[in-house]
């Protein structure tokens, strides 16, 4: 194996990370699962290959119906520490050490650990990241509570379309979500399981119960590697994708030793309708400014659906992020409007029956957790099996009516260059318009103005069709609004270089499945990273590591 040398300025981070234990480790976890890694991802672009010749759809498994029916298996109950998460931090890039910091001193029940959609995956970030988490795990940040007694550390590790390009194992690079889970596990796996504190994960854009197979065969191998008792390992599965909206309860089976539920979100979910099935008419999703929102009937039969499920098998089901900042005057009228907003959407979900869902403002923790204790008694809400519910097929492809507005072409294309021009700068999320939009808010983005100008859409507004021309013509003038905010040269290229970008992802004959594989995978960024480190650094590069 080759890793790269340290990013300047984490020499001792490194040091501590990649002793020859933990590489002799992580060469043995990435050698013994690699093959899988790719066929699981080989699956995927069989089946999208499979829907595009034959115009199916998808539906529940025939030959998983007998996992369905049968009514006596359930998924082990999770410790005592994830019984009660009424509220979790999401969106954390651990690389932030002063919002980690501040995470951990709260009154969050759970921290979502991000190193997937609100982190951007920069050699500096993982490093940062990940060593954070082993001083917050091994009480080396000063004036915090003990792990046993923190809130709890929800891991995600990057998902599986996503490398490192800095470690080589055999030859090729190695798959980003063991990168971040082996290091996690070999240095902090233990001391969580001894303070009753994990090691606890979420699994990020599972596509196929086969995935989540084939995490299971990690935990097992991983546990017994590092002589943990089998089920020590406990993963919330999000449901992100369209594909695995029919597979809720394979995934659950096979991961019922470990299993600690499912996750539900809004845009991941909604953009992989375009992901799967975006050239086809039946599937054009309208403006999600105006017309997309968990109460439309696919999103709310999948949320009802995924909490039916969970509960049936004993499993927690969660809800998605609150994204909105409430602003800072306790007083004003915005405050209160955002408060409202955030309350009514959150309720919907509590009155669904969901466990638990996440904000990323810390000022809306304790206003959320209140909601809890008022509308629901107990730890969770595992009694509520909603056994009036039931949902077809027809209920979770349904896709709402509507058109698409000007405003929202304007806000899908302002979103997807200011992610970009974010990645360019080394970070996962950013604030626009009043909340923090991330790699999912960028997702659904570019997704609609991909689909919109496939379909030739017309806008409600003045019967203008949303085309190559309206769409550049429309970041131009993005661009020349964001100049104003632009400190210096560099910044301005950064932007114009991001606007190009967005433009030539939107207009590809082909949908990129995902916009972080393709920037991870882009030049610009890779040589943007390289960039910042080489100004950062007056030394000569030291030797790679092996």
């Amino acid at each position: 194996m080759e890793l790269s040398p340290p990013p300047p300025g984490l020499e001792e981070e490194y040091k501590s990370l990649f002793s020859t234990r933990s590489l002799l480790f992580l060469q043995e976890l990435i050698s013994t699962f690699d093959e899988e890694v790719d066929q699981v991802l080989q699956l995927r672009i069989s089946r999208k290959a499979h829907l595009d010749l034959t115009a199916d759809l998808p539906s529940f498994l025939e030959s998983t119906t007998h996992i369905r029916r049968d009514p006596l298996w359930r998924v082990l109950p999770v410790p005592p520490r994830l019984q009660r998460r009424h509220v979790d931090i999401g969106d954390l890039a651990p690389c932030d050490t002063q919002r980690f910091v501040k995470a951990l001193q709260s009154s969050a029940q759970g921290l979502q650990v991000d190193f997937d959609d609100g982190n951007c995956p920069t050699y500096y970030n993982q490093i940062k990241g990940l060593h954070n988490v082993f001083k917050a795990v091994h009480n080396q940040f000063p004036n915090l509570p003990h792990i046993s007694h923190a809130p709890v550390l929800m891991l995600r590790p990057r998902a599986w379309n996503m490398v490192e390009h800095n470690l080589m194992v055999a030859g090729k690079e190695a798959p980003g979500p063991l990168f971040d889970f082996g290091l996690l596990m070999f240095h902090c796996g233990k001391t969580l399981f001894e303070n009753k504190s994990g090691p606890f994960f979420y699994l990020s854009k599972v596509e196929s119960f086969m995935e989540a197979r084939l995490w299971n065969n990690i935990f097992v191998w991983t546990q017994h590697k590092l002589g943990l008792p089998l089920g020590s390992i406990k993963a919330t599965v999000l449901i992100e994708n369209i594909l695995a909206a029919f597979e809720m309860e394979e995934i659950l089976y096979e991961l019922r030793d470990h299993s600690a539920g499912l996750n539900c979100g809004i845009w991941d979910y909604s953009a992989s309708f375009v992901n799967k099935f975006g050239h086809r008419q039946d599937f054009l999703l309208p403006d999600r400014s105006k017309y997309v929102n968990m109460e439309k009937r696919f999103l709310r039969s999948y949320m009802d659906l995924l909490v039916q499920t969970c509960h049936r098998r004993g499993a927690l089901a969660t809800g998605g992020m609150a994204a909105l900042l409430l602003p800072p005057d306790p007083l004003s009228d915005p405050h209160s409007t955002v408060l409202a907003t955030v309350t009514r959407l959150k309720l919907l979900e509590i009155k669904a029956g969901v466990d638990g869902f996440m904000v990323y403002d810390l000022s809306l923790i304790e206003p959320m957790q209140k909601l809890f204790k008022l509308h629901t008694e107990g730890d969770n809400q595992l009694h509520q099996l909603r056994h009036d519910v039931t949902v077809t097929p027809e209920d979770l492809l349904s896709m709402p009516l509507g058109g698409v507005t000007l405003y929202g072409l304007k806000y899908n294309i302002a979103v997807g260059v200011l992610f970009v021009n974010a990645w360019l700068s080394g970070k996962g999320h950013f604030f626009y318009r009043g909340q923090v939009e991330d790699s999912a808010t960028a997702e659904i983005s570019r997704s609609q103005v991909w689909q919109w100008i496939r379909h030739q859409t017309q806008l409600e507004d003045d019967s203008r069709v949303v085309s190559r021309r309206l769409v550049t013509e429309l970041i131009m003038e993005l661009t020349m609004e964001l100049k104003a905010l632009c400190h210096s040269v560099r910044a301005e290229q950064r932007l114009h270089t991001a606007a190009d970008m967005f433009l030539e992802v939107v207009l590809k004959r082909d949908f990129p499945e995902f916009i972080t594989t393709y920037l991870i995978q882009d030049h610009t960024f890779l040589s943007s990273q390289h960039t910042e480190q080489m100004e950062t650094q007056n030394t000569d590069l030291p030797q790679a590591k092996l």
